[in-house]
């Protein structure tokens, strides 16, 4: 199978010690393209990290974005930053971005406020959006009601509602991203977003070196494992692996390699 990670934060400490090992992993396993999100632990530090990876290596490509946990630590430099990187030939998305009421490491005016922005920022640069919602569904769907411009597209990541939450994703124009908890055997709801997403809207990812599916399950995740969320995604619909694997492919390369330049 040719597959693609559409969503992996290959900038983690986590990586420091054999990050080149772990991108030939996922290379023999068949894994041609990596998207490596630009979030890391937030702004300053962050704004690039990504883009200097994907510049390293020709199957990587980078996202830009405050994550909602570094919301506060957002600043008008930072968003100035990323209007100048969204131009950069690597860069593909803005993201992840979104809202995160589970931990609330910055206060969720100030996240709303930062993702708003950075919506701005996407669409004035014509990119699509890479979204992490985590207890806060109502929330960030009004606010991608009100200051997305659904032309550009986008993608909720690491789909963890159901299949009422799935829907409206769709009918918002998203693109549903599966991480290795569609893997595991409890996640009822996963599942049935899996089966209702239609071919030309799914989308596989790790989010490494998070969340790891089975058999990996409690170890470290890296791009490599993307067989396994393949492989179970593909049981859901009833199709074979390779099929899965082609169709998240095409799905990758037109929202975010024939996204409309600048």
């Amino acid at each position: 199978m040719k597959l693609i990670d559409s969503h992996c934060h290959l900038d983690s400490e986590s990586f420091h010690g054999d990050r080149e090992a772990v991108i030939e992993r996922a290379a023999a396993a068949g894994v041609e393209r990596m998207l490596t999100i630009g979030s890391g632990d937030g702004p300053p530090d962050s704004v690039d990290v990504a883009v200097r990876l994907a510049e390293r290596f020709p199957m990587l490509y980078a996202s830009i974005g405050v994550h909602p946990h570094d919301a506060a630590k957002a600043t008008p430099e930072t968003y100035r930053r990323f209007a100048e990187l969204a131009s950069h030939p690597k860069v593909v998305a803005v993201g992840e971005i979104g809202l995160d009421y589970h931990y609330d490491h910055s206060p969720r005016d100030v996240q709303r406020e930062v993702f708003a922005e950075q919506m701005r920022i996407a669409s004035d640069a014509r990119k699509p959006i890479v979204i992490h919602t985590r207890e806060a569904w109502k929330d960030t769907v009004a606010l991608i009601r009100q200051h997305w411009n659904p032309t550009y597209g986008g993608v909720i990541h690491c789909f963890s509602e159901g299949p009422a939450e799935a829907q409206e994703a769709l009918d918002l124009g998203f693109h549903i991203s599966f991480s290795g908890i569609v893997t595991f055997p409890k996640a009822i709801g996963i599942h049935d977003a899996a089966r209702l997403a239609p071919p030309d809207r799914l989308l596989i990812e790790t989010d490494a070196p998070f969340l790891a599916p089975v058999p990996y399950r409690g170890k470290r995740n890296e791009p490599a494992y993307v067989v396994e969320t393949a492989k179970r995604v593909a049981e859901l619909r009833g199709i074979a692996p390779d099929a899965l694997a082609a169709t998240t492919v095409a799905n990758f390369e037109r929202l975010f390699l024939a996204a409309q330049p600048v």
